[in-house]
């Protein structure tokens, strides 16, 4: 991952509780942490929405504020598609930092426009493993909301569940196609393979449930957990920071400063 490693251990308590078979994990913000995590991730957040490569090619091209410029023209202004945005943007560096999960592209660099949502899955992340490089995914939903409600968690656990539990197909080619683009031809002939030859199984496929929010969800997230009757492997994490509005608030305004 470029663009600095957001590094969650350094400014979150973590606990964690086993539901049945499956993980619930709890990320609480330390206040006194805050400021320095705004300027870690304004560091970071760039990088979501812009390759690097392209930024450098502008920078020795046109200079400095024309490669600012083009970063700040792909942020969000609007405070729901930020708040959204940087939920997706945590979760993506979660399951590259923490989990085995750690292939995959930064989705929200083919956003077609500054204030809108992307269709399909929030997060696809990737492992090979193995001799045979046999693929691993992780299908994941982010939820972002200064309060988290049961409600909301419903509806991440839909998504999760639609399409028998699987990634959709067109969320898998795009992927792909982007994969193969950039010259990652490894993970991109792997999804090629599972997709269009295979035919990806739920023994291929873990799930998580990634809130962002400034209450604590760790109730309503288990009660949620607890109904769920399939055989794929959960992963929830709450992520919870108390000052979330203006948190999100602070980091695009680092971002831009």
């Amino acid at each position: 991952m470029g663009g600095g490693m957001i590094k969650f251990p350094d400014w979150c308590n973590e606990t964690e509780e086993v539901v049945s078979t499956h993980k619930l994990r709890r990320l609480v913000a330390e206040k006194v942490k805050l400021a320095q995590v705004v300027d870690t991730l304004a560091e970071a957040v760039p990088d979501f929405y812009a390759d690097p490569g392209r930024v450098a090619q502008l920078l020795r091209k046109l200079g400095k504020n024309a490669a600012a410029k083009f970063v700040e023209e792909k942020l969000p202004t609007q405070a729901t598609i930020r708040s959204g945005d940087l939920g997706e943007i945590l979760c993506t560096a979660y399951v590259h930092e923490v989990t085995p999960f750690n292939l995959g592209i930064k989705r929200l660099r083919w956003k077609d426009h500054r204030n809108m949502s992307m269709r399909g899955e929030d997060v696809l992340a990737f492992r090979l493993s193995g001799k045979n490089a046999s693929l691993k995914i992780l299908k994941a939903e982010v939820k972002s909301a200064a309060k988290m409600s049961s409600t909301i968690i419903g509806k991440a656990r839909k998504a999760l569940s639609a399409n028998s539990g699987l990634p959709s197909p067109h969320a898998i080619s795009f992927v792909a196609d982007r994969l193969n683009e950039s010259g990652d031809t490894a993970l991109g002939d792997a999804l090629d393979k599972a997709q269009l030859k295979d035919g990806i199984k739920p023994t291929q496929v873990s799930h998580m449930l990634f809130t962002f929010s400034g209450n604590d969800p760790s109730k309503p997230l288990k009660a949620n957990l607890q109904t769920y009757a399939g055989s794929i492997p959960q992963h929830y994490v709450a992520l919870c920071v108390s000052t979330h509005q203006a948190f999100i608030k602070e980091v695009f305004e680092a971002v831009s400063a």
